[in-house]
């Protein structure tokens, strides 16, 4: 797990998760009549190490289970040792990583479903169909790596299905800091939809670069991971006010699965002073419910056998934090539930008022829609 380097804040939050999980479990008894033990190094971030810290997990420390590092580009080189050791892994975050290893003991508690690139530019075309007048252009812009080109790639597809005159498309280079002369080539275009992939700190940039030169459309945003996190929200404060972005959970009447705001509440506690996400909304119910999903199939196959372990978790609909969840045969989620919300009466930067779900109306998926989207970005 990424307890330094670029990915610690969500490494960390990740492993006060899965801690929890075992002090639950083992309050319980533990699994199979045995205390769980948690056996973790840091990754530092780093793929390179993946592959010789899960080596030694499994032939040193003869761990009966193993779990993924955070995130993508930390998941892929875990695969390669795992499937050599026919080891089942339960994966936290990752996309699209079995696309490329087709492995059969692979599961992952993101909720993106089959087709994970499709997932987020779905609910931001969606939330466009609704609008009233319809929109006729779209400008796309996205990092030029592989969370970018994959969520651009799926936003063009749907942008056509629908008929958008596509007016801006293009790739940044991931090095880029100074995000006016994009804003302005996008704006130039005066486009009725903006559609961003981007990850955190590009986000920051382009969000703010579109307010300070005025830039304006029906619709801004979608696939811009970073207002998921409770840093940047507090950073970009009111500018989130009619930005569309995509979230796993909000604070929603609509979102209270059996157990997910006592497990939020003493997160939060925990998490006060650690300097990881004090909400805890994106990473740890997940995190939390992957760990529950891997216990309760320990519980069900009687075993540690990894193909009977592999077996029920493709057979079974496990009950969780985060709902109900069901894998499907590539081990995604067979159902996806991204959520596409759009920020409201968010006022200055205080983090206490995200907690309020007043600041969130979902417009996707359509069973726990809250609301209409308010048109366009910049109320005048």
């Amino acid at each position: 797990m990424a307890l330094s380097g670029g990915l610690a804040a969500n490494g960390k939050a990740a492993l006060l998760a899965i801690q929890m999980w075992a002090d639950d479990v083992n309050a319980k008894g533990g699994l199979l009549g045995r205390k769980v033990q948690l056996v973790n190094y840091d990754d530092q971030s780093n793929p390179a190490n993946v592959p010789g810290l899960y080596t030694k997990l499994i032939d040193v420390d003869k761990v009966d289970l193993i779990v993924s590092p955070y995130g993508t580009n930390l998941i892929a080189p875990a695969m390669p040792v795992a499937m050599q050791k026919g080891r089942t892994m339960m994966s936290l975050f990752g996309v699209g990583v079995n696309e490329q290893f087709n492995y059969d003991r692979y599961f992952q508690i993101m909720p993106v479903g089959v087709h994970s690139g499709e997932a987020i530019p779905e609910g931001f075309f969606a939330a466009a169909k609704a609008l009233n007048p319809k929109p006729q252009s779209v400008a796309l812009v996205g990092a030029d790596a592989e969370f970018g080109k994959i969520t651009v790639d799926a936003a063009r597809k749907m942008a056509k299905a629908m008929g958008l005159k596509i007016v801006y498309d293009r790739a940044y280079p991931p090095s880029t800091v100074d995000f006016t002369p994009v804003a302005r080539a996008i704006q130039a275009t005066k486009p009725d939809l903006i559609f961003i992939a981007a990850y955190p700190p590009d986000s920051v940039g382009i969000i703010r670069s579109l307010n300070e030169i005025g830039a304006n459309a029906m619709l801004i945003g979608g696939g811009s991971a970073g207002p998921q996190f409770a840093s940047i929200k507090t950073q970009l404060g009111p500018l989130l006010n009619n930005l569309l972005g995509y979230e796993l959970y909000v604070p929603s009447p609509k979102l209270k699965f059996p157990g997910v705001e006592d497990f939020l509440k003493r997160y939060q506690a925990k998490a006060v002073g650690q300097g990881i996400d004090p909400l805890g909304f994106y990473v740890p119910p997940f995190i939390y419910a992957a760990m529950d999903i891997l216990g309760q199939a320990v519980e069900k196959t009687g075993s540690l056998d990894q193909a009977a372990l592999a077996k029920t978790l493709h057979a079974e609909t496990f009950s969780s934090v985060v709902g109900n969840v069901r894998f499907a045969k590539n081990g995604e989620w067979e159902k996806p539930r991204v959520l596409m919300v759009q920020y409201r009466n968010v006022d200055g930067s205080g983090v206490d008022q995200f907690r309020d779900p007043g600041r969130y109306t979902i417009l996707f998926p359509p069973e726990f829609k809250s609301g209409e989207a308010v048109v366009p970005y910049r109320k005048e």
